[in-house]
């Protein structure tokens, strides 16, 4: 079944085309300008995903926190970028977990390491986070050892102690990762995360749910949990559920004007890698869809900036990262995703 078909009956299916009348107001950009979202934290000065990377963010004023999900082996929502754990955590120096490195296919690439699908909540408990790009972020190894691993629960409810703090509302923006492959092994990540939704109350001021899958925002939307809903959208190739199921779609075509559309039957956001908004039309033709628009990642450091804005001479040298943002803020993106929620912040005051 082609994208736009498949969509339209299951956002019908939902009763959901919340799009059509746009996402609730607290949920997008306010008076500030653009959503500051701090990617999987402050994950540009701390180890992603962990409690210090997320309080950092909201201390240097994000607005939204990234946790992504996977599910352990008891069924509870976990908070790593990964099922695969290696880069993130101490596992690989758990002699006690040496058993449990294997070779697994996911979304159709083979991966070999240690999965949280093959441990319990408590199991995980017991490893410690890493800094991911240490030869890129060397001071963030500081903290090395020194962090947990989160629940989904736990960052809502961090989330909350922050949002009392410092008397504003700082939302949670789920991520559910790789979908197709949990359901396809019996660990289904949509219900969980309806159920901690519901439990909690989160509502639209609270919480967004993003997925590079349509069909895991079909399934949310299904849950009629009330929450706005956000397309990722990648570069290349087309998201795995339309894949696995011989569908042709791509991310380009669902960047199309008519791609747009179909999604704003299902999604109130679009999240697109920063590379397909420069130069083209796509924050336009959002906003014409009736679609918010929020790209992905912003980073300081040069390797993962524009050639132009580069500084000094070695890949990991910060450059004029505060150039990037007030190019994307000129263009009247929604939000931006970012490593480094302070120089964000810093860029929407001007």
């Amino acid at each position: 079944m082609q994208l736009g078909r498949r969509c339209l009956l299951l956002a019908a299916a939902a009763g959901t085309a919340t799009a059509t009348a746009g996402p609730p107001a607290a949920a997008g950009p306010g008076a500030r300008g653009p959503v500051v979202i701090g990617h999987r934290g402050a994950a540009g000065w701390r180890p992603e995903h962990t409690a210090v990377s997320y309080t950092h963010a909201v201390e240097t004023g994000a607005d939204w926190i990234e946790p992504d999900l996977v599910p352990t082996k008891d069924h509870e929502l976990v908070v790593r970028h990964e099922n695969e754990i290696s880069q993130t955590t101490d596992v690989a120096l758990r002699p006690e977990f040496a058993d449990r490195r294997t070779t697994k296919t996911v979304d159709g690439r083979q991966v070999t390491g240690w999965f949280t699908e093959d441990f319990t909540l408590a199991e995980l408990k017991t490893l410690r986070a890493v800094e991911r790009l240490p030869a890129v972020r060397n001071r963030n190894t500081v903290f090395d050892g020194r962090a947990r691993i989160l629940t989904f629960q736990e960052v809502v409810d961090l989330a909350r102690r922050l949002s009392k703090a410092h008397r504003r509302t700082v939302a949670v923006f789920p991520e559910t990762k790789h979908p197709t492959y949990f359901r396809s092994i019996g660990l289904p990540l949509e219900p969980r995360l309806a159920t901690v939704i519901r439990r909690n109350r989160l509502g639209p001021r609270e919480c967004v749910v993003q997925s590079f899958e349509p069909t895991s925002l079909s399934l949310i939307a299904a849950e009629r949990l009330g929450v706005p809903l956000w397309q990722a959208l990648g570069t290349t190739g087309g998201p795995y559920d339309l894949v696995s199921a011989g569908d042709p779609t791509t991310y380009r075509d669902m960047m199309s004007p008519a791609g747009l559309a179909r999604i704003a039957a299902y999604a109130d956001w679009i999240g697109p890698d920063k590379s397909s908004v420069a130069g083209t039309s796509l924050v336009a033709d959002a906003h014409a869809a009736g679609l918010r628009i929020g790209p992905y990642t912003f980073r300081a450091e040069n390797q993962f900036l524009p050639a132009r804005f580069r500084r000094g001479s070695g890949p990991n040298d910060f450059g004029d990262a505060f150039a990037e943002y007030a190019l994307y803020y000129d263009m009247g993106v929604d939000a931006v995703v970012t490593d480094f929620p302070d120089l964000a912040v810093s860029a929407r005051r001007g």
